[in-house]
């Protein structure tokens, strides 16, 4: 029986639960509109992750765990030219930039990082590809997928939840005039950042999730860290604009200051 259907009908976790239990080989590919995500299983446990048309390799893999950083990953690059991810691996070994361990280390936590981001995947379409696996030349790894399905189960039951605090995304956000907690102590994430430089009433939530492309648990989750930080609230939207592509951002210098200077602002008046 061919193993395909679409994420609305058969979860992620439910997925990874069936492969675990039968033990399959092979590789999951699960298409969306915007992205193409590639899983790889050996006896059941994960051996690879991917998203994208193309595997990101051993510098990049490198850089977003930031073992190395942007100058080292430049270098390396230019230095290993078409070598594989083994070889790359091997040449840090040898060259004293690294154990074994690490490296390996840093590719299985590359891949739980795409496998914590496609538990926010509610939709897509997949099918199971039985006995492909990744190219010889790919670092693999064999994670357990027992711990994978609690995390997963974990993260559903958070979605929920949030669904529960925001249930709405055509609602628009303000900037709080009096946040609840001390802005002082607020750090913000880079996906936060990239949130905040669109709050203004004009532009919904939902349009804010399509300007800095998120779906929709990322952006849900990154609004409720805000507004559990007092920083923002939630409000009716002040217009509809008749083109919904049109977004009003912060740094409109006749409609708002930009979110540096009402941060600063706000730090003066505290």
């Amino acid at each position: 029986m061919a193993l395909k259907g679409n994420l609305r009908d058969f979860s992620l976790t439910q997925l990874l639960n069936l492969i675990n239990l039968s033990r399959k080989t092979g590789t999951l590919v699960i298409d969306t509109a915007e992205e193409t995500a590639r899983l790889a299983f050996g006896d059941g446990r994960l051996v690879y992750a991917n998203l994208g048309s193309q595997p990101i390799g051993l510098p990049a893999i490198l850089r977003s765990g930031n073992y190395i950083n942007k100058a080292q990953y430049r270098i390396l690059v230019e230095r290993t030219g078409n070598m594989t991810d083994k070889e790359i691996g091997l040449l840090l070994i040898n060259a004293g930039y690294g154990s074994q361990e690490e490296i390996f280390n840093q590719v299985q936590q590359f891949y739980l990082r795409i496998m914590r981001r496609l538990f926010t995947w509610l939709e897509g379409d997949f099918h199971f590809e039985s006995d492909e696996l990744p190219a010889e030349d790919v670092i693999t790894t064999r994670i357990n997928l027992e711990d994978l399905i609690m995390e997963g189960s974990r993260q559903i039951h958070q979605l929920e939840r949030m669904q529960e605090e925001l249930p709405d995304l055509d609602v628009s956000l303000r900037f709080s005039e009096k946040p609840e907690k001390d802005i002082r102590k607020v750090n913000l994430s880079m996906e936060e950042w990239r949130v905040v430089s669109y709050i203004n009433p004009k532009n919904s939530i939902r349009q804010i999730s399509r300007a800095v492309k998120m779906n929709d648990v990322e952006i849900r989750r990154v609004v409720l860290g805000l507004m559990q930080a007092g920083m923002v609230e939630v409000v009716q939207p002040e217009i509809k604009p008749i083109n919904q592509e049109k977004m009003f951002h912060t740094n409109d210098r006749q409609e708002q200051r930009s979110l540096i200077n009402r941060v600063i602002a706000r730090l003066r008046s505290l």
